[in-house]
């Protein structure tokens, strides 16, 4: 090819590049990690800005009790259980080896101190103990595990048991525990519980103390699980928060101790050092208003349903805007409250980077006969010219 034709040809697609017609790879993070799998996670959207082998399937050891952590904030929050309830331990809870808080066969504890004690202390019994209160049995808390996996899109994710020990058909990915855990963050128990360094149960006589060491270590982290058999070996799902940014991190398959919480602050490091949050709109700001066509209100605020923000590339952050799109305008009273009217899209040079719902601000129901024909005679009255003396 001629030279003339190469450098045209590098022009336009220069060009192209910069107009986002071409979708331009991000640059690879300069990360060695001995984890065998792993991501970093911006929480708020889901990008992702570091991973390895991200969704291979791989036992997660204890980090499983982050489902069951969820599946219980769930239970919570429909009111189908109370953190006041009284659970008492089966035999086939007390029975389990590893990681426990050795309940005897009818020992009794409120949930909320059975899920603390899975959080800060990984306790495995705690896990039986909750999954029957919860659904009855073991066995039925696990296949709602698996349908809320499948629920969530974990196409990698497969559970045996509530509690993570080796076991056939249990296993998971580094993206997925990431998906999870940003599910997880929609749940504010499950925030409370894993940020909790430390707990006393029994009256004091016996401590616990949480098995992620970055709530001490590392400046902004404030949840999620460890894990570790000879399987596994060391694997930890984190979320650290710092100047608006959140992150997540999944290590998994990491040989040396502690090794997991060495990796995930690597990670962590490139994530605050090259990316920053951006924010546009905080939630449940207004962003407009429609025209509401025969309603007992005549306009609806559109508020966002979410923080509108992104991260973004250091030095980038002037490139990204924000687009106010109306689905109508004017719209059909009766509108619900929360009901959807339109979106914010973030945009980055070109491309778009994310879209945030805008939802009706208040319910607006619709007018009546009176009320419309009290408002057309309002109408037709503000429309006759006054009339001056002469």
């Amino acid at each position: 090819m001629p030279k003339f034709c190469l450098r045209m040809l590098t022009v336009v697609l220069a060009a192209a590049c910069l107009l986002g017609w071409i979708a331009v790879p991000v640059k690879a993070a300069n990360i060695e990690t001995s984890a065998e799998s792993a991501i970093l996670m911006d929480a708020a959207t889901g990008k992702i800005l570091y991973e390895k082998n991200a969704h291979k399937e791989l036992p997660p050891a204890s980090v499983t009790k982050l489902m069951t952590m969820l599946l219980a904030a769930e239970a919570v929050e429909e009111g189908k259980v109370k953190l006041t309830d009284t659970v008492t331990a089966s035999e086939n809870a007390s029975s389990l080896g590893g990681s426990q808080i050795y309940l005897e066969p009818g020992e009794k504890f409120t949930l909320k101190e059975l899920l603390i004690s899975i959080a800060v202390g990984s306790a495995n019994d705690a896990c039986v103990a909750v999954a029957e209160h919860i659904f009855g049995t073991h066995e039925e808390f696990v296949d709602s595990m698996n349908r809320k996996a499948k629920e969530l899109g974990l196409k990698n994710t497969h559970f045996a048991n509530a509690y993570g020990l080796p076991a056939e058909g249990h296993y998971t990915s580094a993206y997925d525990l990431a998906i999870l855990g940003r599910e997880a963050l929609k749940y504010q128990l499950v925030s409370q519980l894993t940020s909790m360094k430390e707990y006393e149960l029994r009256n004091g006589d016996f401590k616990l103390w949480n098995t992620n060491k970055l709530l001490w270590w590392y400046e902004g982290t404030d949840g999620f699980k460890t894990g570790w058999t000879q399987e596994a070996k060391y694997c930890l799902a984190s979320t650290v928060k710092r100047d608006g940014l959140r992150l997540i991190c999944v290590v998994m398959g990491v040989p040396q101790v502690r090794g997991h919480f060495q990796e995930s602050m690597k990670m962590y490091n490139y994530g605050f050092a090259n990316y920053v949050y951006k924010e546009f709109a905080p939630a449940g700001s207004k962003q407009g208003e429609v025209i509401v066509h025969k309603g007992k209100l005549q306009t609806v605020d559109l508020v966002s349903q979410e923080a509108v923000g992104l991260c973004i590339e250091k030095g980038k952050e002037k490139e990204c805007r924000i687009e106010t799109r109306y689905f109508a305008n004017p719209v059909s009273a009766p509108i619900a409250k929360g009901q959807q009217l339109g979106e914010m899209i973030i945009y980055c040079g070109q491309k778009e980077a994310d879209s945030i719902k805008l939802v009706a601000g208040e319910e607006v129901g619709k007018a009546g006969l009176l009320e419309m024909f009290k408002r057309t005679v309002r109408q037709s009255y503000s429309m006759i010219p006054p009339i001056y003396a002469n």
